[in-house]
Formats: structure tokens, sequence, C-alpha cells
């Protein structure tokens, strides 16, 4: 399931300054980020919600500089992974080596051991390396030679894609895409945010230059803030209803988890602690569903890429069928 750290109760007051800074965060990203609003509230909700989110396009609308940007303005540490066919799990994770001063083997922890991870081009390895990450993202702990050792608070994976059908590429499992809160896609910029964009880039990286405007113990308190948020229970069983008809789903070969339901859950909470509310509207959870559902969704037939398209289009009829919640 969705792992959620424990922290202190946060009060009303300190959340809405919570909050605001959240929004500040995403004001900051945005500077360097040019015309992804949508994209970089979807990643401010996942860091918010403790999820791990999946950036997935085509080469060049950049994915790593969104990544990169939420690690230079969150104080937390960061560190890169970049993916590669040769990449051992060991070189995640970490491994133990014979230390001839105390003459015996120490665990040497590996990138892992961070607070945000950036598994850059994450398809691009083998499954056996992929699955190294699936531990930590579901337990928020890595096992190494029958010990466990606990990751860092907070810890995110923001992971990068490219599609599919790019060569030299390995399609996630679908365990693993079930660890993802969320998907989101870049897409290209219009002309005029394209003209912006190169604009910024006069003078050097925008991402370099910007400040930290959130830390570490302030996105625990956002997190322990947006599991206080209220989910009404008619807006409980509209997104039940949702999840249960992907189950139903005659296109499907298997619908939504109950990892995903929670998932949407978090998020929606997440989601409307960042735009300054203490309860959930519908439009939480329906703006959020093809995002945090539409990847963990299993297609009948050959899996030729990870557009997923038909798992999108099906779940915008679903969205559009069920009636939405009022009062």
């Amino acid at each position: 399931m969705v792992g959620v750290h424990e922290v202190p109760q946060i009060a009303p007051e300190r959340a809405a300054a919570l909050s605001l800074k959240a929004r500040h965060l995403q004001e900051t990203i945005a500077k360097a980020i040019v015309g992804k609003a949508h994209a970089i509230e979807l990643l401010t909700v996942g860091l918010v919600a403790h999820g791990h989110v999946l950036i997935e396009d085509v080469p060049g609308v950049g994915k790593t500089a969104l990544a990169k940007a939420l690690a230079k303005c969150v104080g937390c540490e960061f560190r890169r992974i970049q993916f590669t066919p040769d990449l051992l799990p060991s070189d995640i994770t970490g491994l133990s080596m014979y230390d001839p001063g105390i003459k015996d083997f120490q665990f040497r922890p590996g990138p892992i051991f961070t607070q945000i991870l950036l598994a850059d081009e994450v398809n691009r390895t083998t499954p056996r390396t992929q699955a190294a990450l699936l531990e930590a993202m579901n337990d928020f702990q890595v096992t190494a030679d029958g010990r466990t050792y606990a990751l860092p608070k907070p810890f995110m994976v923001v992971a990068t894609q490219n599609p599919l059908e790019f060569a030299g590429t390995y399609p996630l499992p679908e365990s693993q895409m079930d660890r993802f809160m969320l998907r989101i896609r870049m897409g290209y910029p219009t002309p005029e945010l394209e003209r912006e964009m190169l604009a910024s880039h006069r003078t050097g990286e925008p991402v370099d230059t910007l400040p930290v405007v959130i830390q570490a113990k302030e996105v625990l308190e956002l997190s322990a803030a947006a599991s206080t948020v209220r989910f009404d229970d008619a807006l409980a069983a509209y997104l039940i209803a949702i999840v249960d008809r992907t189950r139903r789903e005659p296109h499907f070969a298997a619908g939504v988890s109950p990892r995903g339901s929670l998932a949407l859950y978090r998020a929606a909470q997440a989601r409307a602690l960042i735009r300054g509310r203490d309860y959930v509207v519908p439009d939480d959870v329906k703006e959020l569903a093809i995002p945090v559902l539409a990847h963990r969704i299993v297609e009948r037939g050959p899996r030729s890429s990870s557009e997923r398209g038909s798992a999108i289009r099906v779940l915008q009829n679903i969205l559009a069928e069920l009636p939405v919640p009022v009062g």
C-alpha cells in the first residue's frame, strides 16, 4: 500500500501557512519550467502525499529538468541515478565490502539512501535492476545481506522514462507501475511558450538559480496536514465507483488495485490542501483520476507501447458517465 510516515498532528493555522508554502514552491518551479503548471502541481501533490512520480514522455521535453527543479527548491538531500543497461541492483541499493580495519564486512549504502531520488530513464535498465526500487518505494526501506535499513524521511522517487517504442528500453512491470502514485505527461510547448523558454536560457540554466523555498521538516508537516483533510463519505463512494468500473471493464485485463484507490484518496487530500482547502471536492478526485489510475490498468492484447491510450479513453468515458456527488 501507499506508505505514510508517522508525523505529529498539525494545527489548522500551521496547515494554512504550509499550504501557502506549497503554492510558493509551485510558483518558484514555474520560473524555470515554463508553461507546465499542471505537471508542476501533480509533482507537488506527489511530494505532499508521500507518493512516487513517473514522468513519461519523449526525450527533450523537460522531464529531468522538472525533477531537478523540485530537488533544487526543496531542502532535501538529492541524488540522481542514470539508468543504463549495465546498471546492477547493488549500484542502487549498495553492497557489503570487506573492511580490513575491522576485519569484517561493512555495508556501504548506495545512492537510494537519499530523500529525493531521480531515477533518470528508468526503463533503460533491465527488469532485475528496476526491481531494486520496489521495496524502497513500497516500504521506505532497503534490505541487503539479510539486514533492513530505513530510508531517510521524506523519501520520494521521481522517475523519468521514454516511450517503449524507443530503442533500448524495457517496459516497467505492472507491479512497479502500481507503486508510482502519479504518472505525468509533459507534452510539447506552444510556439509562444517555447520562445519564452529560449529567452529564459540566454544567460544559463534557469534551474540552477532556483532558491530553496521549503525544508524537509515542512514537507513532513504538509504530509501530516494532508492526512487530516476531510473526505466526505459520498465522495469516497464516488472514488470507489470509478475504481470498481475499471475492474469490470471488458477492455481491461486487470483494473485498478486497492493501492490505486488509496493513492487517489491520498492525492486528492494533498491537492485540496495545496489549494488552500481542508476538505476534498469532486474535482480533486475527477482531475486526478487519470494521472493516478491510468498507468495501473492492464489492457488486453499485446503491450506495444506505454501510451496506454485506450485506458485513458475508457477512464474518460467512466468519469463522464458516473454521477458526481453534489453537496
